[in-house]
C-alpha cells in the first residue's frame, strides 16, 4: 500500500491509497492514535496534501471504514450449499481472519471513542450487523416477517459474536479455530432454548437441521451435551 517516494496519481486513485495507508496503520494501532501527520509520511506526501483529498482525520477515518465495514459485511455471505453448521464455521473464520487483520482498528470501532461517535460512523457499523442479520436469516431461509424469538436469537448472537472477539483480542487466550466453532455452538444453543418455547421455531430448525452430518458441529454439541449430563 505504501510506496515511500511521491509519484503522480489521479484524484480517485490518490484518495484510494490514502484510504488502503490509513487502514493499514489502523489494523496496527487505535485510529485515535494515529496521526495524519503519519498517514502523509506512509503515502509519500505532504500533510497539506492529504487535506486536499479529505478535509480531516474523521473524514478520512470515515472513507476508511466504508472500505472495512464492506469488507467484513462480505464474511457473513456464504453459498446456500451444504449443512448449516457448516456454512457457519467458514462464516466464523472469515470473521476472525478479519479481527485478526484489524485487531485494533475493531477494537476502537466497537468500543466507541472520539474518531468513532459520529453518526456516519456509527450507520457503518449498523450496517455490517445488519447484513448479518439478513445473511442468517436466509441460511434458515425466512422471509419476513421474522419471527419475534428468531430475532431475539439472530440479533443477540451477533452481539455475542462482536464481544466475543474483542474480549479474544485481549490476549487471545483461547485458540482461535475452537472459538470459532463455540460460536457456531452458542448459536444452535440459543436456538433450541428459545425453539423450546416456540412450536414454529422449532418446526423452523428441524428443517434446518435435516442435513445435518454425524461429523458436523451441531451434532459434536449434542454429543457434548449428553456426555455433560450422563
Amino acid at each position: 500500500m505504501t510506496t515511500g517516494v511521491r509519484r503522480r496519481m489521479g484524484v480517485e486513485e490518490r484518495r484510494q491509497q490514502l484510504i488502503g495507508v490509513a487502514l493499514e496503520l489502523f489494523s496496527r494501532r487505535s485510529p485515535d492514535d494515529v496521526s495524519i501527520d503519519e498517514i502523509a509520511s506512509a503515502a509519500g506526501i505532504s500533510r497539506p496534501l492529504v487535506y486536499h483529498y479529505f478535509p480531516g482525520k474523521l473524514s478520512l477515518y470515515e472513507a476508511a471504514l466504508q472500505r472495512a465495514s464492506d469488507d467484513l459485511a462480505s464474511r457473513f455471505a456464504e453459498p446456500h450449499e451444504g449443512p448449516l453448521g457448516a456454512r457457519l464455521l467458514r462464516v466464523m473464520g472469515r470473521f476472525f481472519d478479519f479481527v485478526d487483520d484489524h485487531g485494533p482498528g475493531f477494537s476502537a470501532l466497537m468500543r466507541g471513542g472520539p474518531a468513532v461517535g459520529s453518526s456516519t460512523t456509527n450507520a457503518l457499523i449498523d450496517s455490517v450487523r445488519q447484513a448479518a442479520y439478513d445473511q442468517m436469516l436466509s441460511h434458515l431461509g425466512v422471509t419476513h416477517p421474522v419471527p419475534a424469538r428468531l430475532e431475539l436469537v439472530v440479533r443477540s448472537w451477533i452481539s455475542l459474536v462482536e464481544s466475543t472477539a474483542l474480549i479474544w483480542l485481549d490476549g487471545r487466550r483461547i485458540p482461535r479455530a475452537e472459538l470459532e466453532t463455540q460460536l457456531v455452538h452458542d448459536f444452535a444453543a440459543l436456538a433450541a432454548v428459545a425453539a423450546a418455547h416456540d412450536e414454529e421455531l422449532a418446526a423452523l430448525l428441524r428443517g434446518a437441521l435435516d442435513n445435518e452430518p454425524g461429523d458436523g458441529p451441531f451434532t459434536d454439541l449434542a454429543a457434548r451435551l449428553i456426555a455433560l449430563a450422563s
